[in-house]
């Protein structure tokens, strides 16, 4: 009987915890990709390589954008100029995913690639933001 008491005011502590907890709501847009209004146009190097810069995509943890460079009918270059990075976690996995992609779409020359597993926002970012870019330079995939 002497318990009873400790473990209803433990109760009671514990209760009022959970009852005063408030979800965080986020600060930024959902996840439902959008692309900004950013727009390049295609520039020529001295090399006859041609670049543009894709449309900035925003998404939760932040936005994505990447410069893709064009030389021969090919993709022979592509920088990621913005990645996201709105918190530690988001950095880690963007700097995880970018050469991934970075190296499938140069395989495949066409922003057609599969995303990279634990991922998805910025590999869907950086597809829609290549294929802004390739959009820009007319390129075509074979």
């Amino acid at each position: 009987m002497r318990r009873s008491p400790i473990v209803l005011a433990a109760t009671v502590v514990g209760t009022a915890g959970v009852m005063a907890f408030h979800p965080h709501t986020p600060a930024v847009k959902p996840a439902a990709a959008t692309t900004a209004t950013t727009t390049t146009t295609p520039a020529k190097t001295a090399s006859g390589a041609r670049t543009a810069t894709g449309n900035a995509v925003d998404t939760q943890y932040g936005p994505a954008q990447v410069r893709v460079t064009v030389k021969g009918g090919k993709i022979t270059d592509i920088e990621a100029v913005e990645l996201q990075s709105n918190d530690p976690r988001s950095q880690q996995i963007s700097s995880y995913a970018a050469p991934i992609l970075k190296q499938e779409a140069l395989t495949k020359q066409s922003a057609d690639i599969d995303a990279v597993s634990g991922a998805s926002f910025t590999s869907a970012s950086y597809t829609q933001s290549l294929q802004s870019a390739l959009d820009k330079l007319g390129f075509k995939s074979s």
